[in-house]
């Protein structure tokens, strides 16, 4: 959803600049069942205009009605939905969901209007952001954002909220691992692209949502197309797809680099990485192989769980602590 939380930003910056006062909203938690992620944007203007979500529909509408009678005329606020902690709140979540929002009351001013802006380019992909909001006095820092962890983090004084590009899947080469990766990908909102030149190999694939590009991954990858918020996941067991891929792979900046294959088939592919493809120890040790968690998977499902199930995992800046199947 990070297509939508750009948009919110770019209205946001335009509002502002157009001299109007805008409240910028944030999901910063949820409990049970809840519609938006943690990280998801919402703003509203004067006038009580608005893009964005942070729910169905009933928190927008009890939101806007609050605004519309006054409220929120502090700099940062949090608000609760669903629990009854907040007697202001007049709606529930549906199946018992909790939400907390963080609440930003932004002049239209040149410096408010700065910071949208490096959130814009955050968004867009040229730097990862995090930023830091003091409660309850609003004040606001950037920080360049180095390592992965949650979009979300409460400090003791404030919360620090991740933003960047929206998360890319790139499959290097297509399989029946590949197909069930790219569809469960899609549901953890990942960006999706799978790239093999094999035109037999794809011949009546159909994948709804996800961008299919008949060319060398590895060519793919070399030409730009990962970033920092870039998992590559090769699944093919063919050396010319998976062994080039992770070549050049290792040499961007991807946040995960993973292979598939048995650990026979791993030892074999790194000491072939190591001689013909050159790549230092370092660069090995960014390579997950085998790939994927130690949950027993066998079939194309179970090993696809796996796969992005450890991509979440380091996504969100968690040790692996236990070994591979």
């Amino acid at each position: 959803m990070q297509h939508l939380d750009l948009l919110v930003v770019r209205q946001a910056l335009a509002w502002s600049l157009a001299g109007q006062r805008v409240w910028l909203c944030t999901v910063l938690f949820t409990y049970g069942s809840a519609p938006r992620a943690p990280g998801s944007l919402l703003v509203v203007n004067e006038a009580g205009k608005w893009l964005g979500s942070l729910s169905g529909g009933c928190v927008e509408e009890d939101f806007l009605e609050r605004l519309a009678e006054g409220a929120f005329p502090e700099p940062a606020t949090l608000v609760r939905y669903g629990d009854g902690s907040d007697q202001r709140s007049r709606v529930s979540l549906p199946c018992g969901g909790v939400l907390e929002v963080l609440v930003e009351n932004l002049a239209a001013d040149c410096t408010v209007q700065a910071h949208l802006r490096e959130l814009e380019g955050a968004l867009l992909g040229q730097r990862r952001l995090i930023r830091e909001i003091a409660l309850p006095q609003g004040t606001r820092r950037l920080l360049d954002d180095r390592v992965q962890g949650p979009r979300v983090e409460r400090q003791p004084d404030g919360v620090r909220l991740r933003i960047g590009a929206a998360q890319r899947l790139l499959l290097a080469g297509y399989s029946s691992v590949a197909q069930v990766c790219a569809e469960f990908g899609k549901a953890l909102g990942f960006e999706v692209v799978l790239c093999d030149p094999r035109e037999e190999v794809l011949e009546g694939v159909e994948l709804e949502g996800v961008e299919i590009r008949r060319e060398l991954p590895s060519e793919v990858i070399a030409a730009g197309g990962c970033h920092a918020d870039t998992a590559v996941v090769a699944l093919t067991h063919d050396p010319r797809i998976d062994d080039l891929a992770m070549i050049e792979a290792v040499r961007s900046e991807a946040f995960y680099i993973g292979v598939m294959g048995s650990r026979l088939t791993t030892r074999k592919r790194i000491e072939r990485l190591r001689r013909s493809g050159g790549l230092s120890e370092l660069e090995i040790a960014r390579i997950q192989a085998p790939i994927g968690l130690n949950i027993g998977s066998k079939t194309p499902a179970e090993i696809a769980l796996a796969v992005l199930a450890d991509i979440v995992r380091v996504r969100n800046g968690i040790a692996r602590d236990v070994g591979w199947r």
